[in-house]
């Protein structure tokens, strides 16, 4: 996967225009590549073209000038180093069959996505491979602690760039890392994504807790024993332990818990106060991922044994009704065992 040096800048096209598909390639800009970036709707395009801003996602945020929007999937598409997708989980399958067929012969793929596929309960970076039709080393996922407007700003952060070949996680390494903007490479995919996916559903779960007035004692164990369901299914997928603890694991689940920016801890902070599901969605602009990832999460964990208690009840609360109250009594009531069990 090493390409022949040449004098062009590498070329990336981002799918699609949301916050972090365009916070992220304003990275890859910053660090000097030649982004374009897809979005469906016509005016968006062209608000990103005219005003050199996204008033949909990043209201306010100037883009750099080697960034530009198309709606065109092709032309985003056309001789890309770098084909980056950031757009709803549950939509992947759907949308990459569409774009497969545009794909740049050698183009690394690279998921923004944090989710588990509902139904075949597949990490993205599996189902990549297997809609593109392209081996685990052509396939990378970014991940960490990184809120898509804080990112914007260009405030300090640090990420996680992953891929099976670390030949590639340096070639996408050198080609997103800015004064601001510092990504460490990691083999472990598994683990890594597992981190991503998991993180948004214990989000729900702070954010639940805070909607329903609870301390930072209840927060810090949700928390903690939320980091420990995630590095049990991890383990049992093969994945390495180590990872939970750096910034694909504890790194952006301590910043998905703890902050305003976070739309699963904003969604679960209405759900504690009382609003319903639909209510709650209602009020939501973006997807928060969680949502449903925690029926597949709880679906992956099922096949593969491991007890995940409070993404159990985040499905209980979430999809089956379960009043937040009735829930903390039922996870707290649950039989005392060891801390390393």
């Amino acid at each position: 996967m090493n390409r022949p040096a040449t004098d062009r800048p590498v070329r990336v096209g981002v799918f699609a225009a949301g916050s972090w598909g365009t916070a992220f390639g304003m990275v890859m800009a910053d660090a000097g590549c030649e982004v374009t970036l897809w979005h469906r709707r016509p005016e968006l395009v062209e608000a990103i073209n005219t005003t050199r801003t996204n008033p949909d996602y990043l209201p306010g945020i100037a883009l750099p000038e080697n960034l530009r929007a198309t709606g065109d999937a092709a032309e985003a598409a056309r001789d890309a180093d770098f084909t980056v997708l950031s757009i709803p989980s549950q939509t992947l399958r759907g949308n990459l069959a569409e774009w497969a067929p545009l794909l740049a012969p050698d183009t690394v793929l690279v998921s923004l996505m944090k989710g588990i596929e509902l139904g075949s309960a597949k990490r993205m970076s599996e189902v990549i491979e297997e809609v593109a039709k392209v081996p685990s080393e052509r396939v990378a996922v970014v991940t960490g602690p990184n809120l898509a407007r804080e990112i914007a700003q260009r405030q300090p952060a640090a990420s996680v760039v992953a891929c099976t070949d670390e030949t590639v996680a340096r070639r996408l390494q050198a080609a997103c890392h800015t004064p601001y903007f510092r990504p460490y490479t990691n083999t472990d995919v598994v683990g890594c994504e597992l981190g991503g996916a998991v993180k948004n559903v214990i989000g729900l779960a702070v954010g639940i807790a805070d909607g329903m007035g609870l301390g930072d004692n209840t927060k810090g164990s949700l928390i903690t024993r939320g980091l420990a369901e995630t590095t049990r299914l991890g383990l049992a997928m093969g994945a390495d332990p180590l990872t939970f603890s750096g910034l694909a694991g504890l790194g952006d689940l301590v910043a998905t818990c703890s902050s305003p920016l976070s739309r699963n801890h904003t969604f679960g902070t209405n759900l504690g106060r009382g609003m319903s599901l639909e209510e709650t969605i209602a009020v939501t602009k973006q997807t928060a991922e969680g949502v449903k990832s925690c029926q597949s999460v709880a679906d992956l964990a099922r096949r593969h044994g491991v007890d995940m208690p409070i993404t159990d009840t985040v499905v209980d609360i979430v999809h089956h009704g379960k009043p937040p109250l009735v829930a903390l009594k039922d996870l707290m009531g649950r039989s005392a065992k060891p801390e390393r069990s």
